[in-house]
């Protein structure tokens, strides 16, 4: 199973839920790496370090990161959204559906249905 890293700004909720769903997940609290101001840079290398991918908000920053081609275990960026629990589903399926997350970026998105107005996550890959 993928082991994760979620930066201080990643929903606790989240992280509870999928620690529910049995995911190794540990919250940069526990890492010791929160509040304080440590570059996004460093925490990518620190996820890659402890062979985890990254669980974040920060999609400007993290998406030009990759584009940079540095190595890494893998980013997915999730949505600021309150929907935990639609945001949870879908990082499994996400999680479930791709074992190797190697030098990947993944973003969760919403998407409106045509016609119905109704909205779902989505994840979609970024390209460097």
């Amino acid at each position: 199973m993928v082991r994760l890293y979620s930066d201080e700004n990643f929903p606790l909720e989240i992280v509870r839920q999928l620690r529910q769903m049995k995911y190794d997940v540990l919250t940069s609290y526990e890492a010791g790496q929160a509040n304080q101001g440590i570059p996004d840079d460093e925490v990518l290398a620190f996820a890659t370090q402890e062979k985890r991918v990254l669980v974040t908000l920060n999609r400007d920053d993290f998406i030009a990161l990759h584009r940079t081609g540095i190595s890494h275990t893998g980013i997915i960026i999730s949505k600021d959204d309150r929907d935990y629990l639609g945001q949870t589903q879908i990082l499994h399926s996400c999680l479930s559906e791709n074992p190797d997350f190697i030098n990947r970026l993944i973003r969760i998105k919403k998407n409106n249905q045509p016609k119905s107005g109704i909205q779902i996550f989505i994840y979609q890959e970024y390209k460097r």
